[in-house]
């Protein structure tokens, strides 16, 4: 694989278009990322350039930044993957003891209409 495919690929994975709502906002947040961890002068255009595989090299500090930018947007998932497994076995917690508390009727549910 070539640099430029793996910093291609290094950025729309970093940089999901599905996260972001569009490839435009995706393209702006790559850039705003590398701009902020670059010591080079980064453009909008550059960031699009990788993201399109358009680019004819990828420098080392830019590669080293994009594989940060996945580490943190991996690291991002990871916590929201736990936090929402939290909830489902919270919510499973709950379910399960009205489903068991629902299989023996309690005496205040006999009385009434039906009791």
């Amino acid at each position: 694989m070539s640099d430029t495919a793996y910093a291609q690929s290094l950025i729309q994975e970093a940089f999901p278009r599905d996260k972001h709502g569009s490839v435009y906002a995706a393209q702006f947040a790559a850039y705003d990322f590398m701009r902020r961890h670059l010591r080079k002068n980064m453009t909008f255009r550059r960031a699009r350039s990788i993201w399109e595989g358009a680019a004819r090299r990828i420098d080392a500090e830019e590669a080293e930044a994009l594989k940060r930018a996945k580490f943190e947007e991996a690291q991002r998932e990871y916590s929201h993957l736990r936090d929402r497994l939290s909830e489902l076995d919270a919510e499973l917690a709950a379910l399960r003891q009205e489903v068991d508390g629902a299989t023996v009727p309690s005496p205040s549910k006999t009385s009434g209409i039906w009791g």
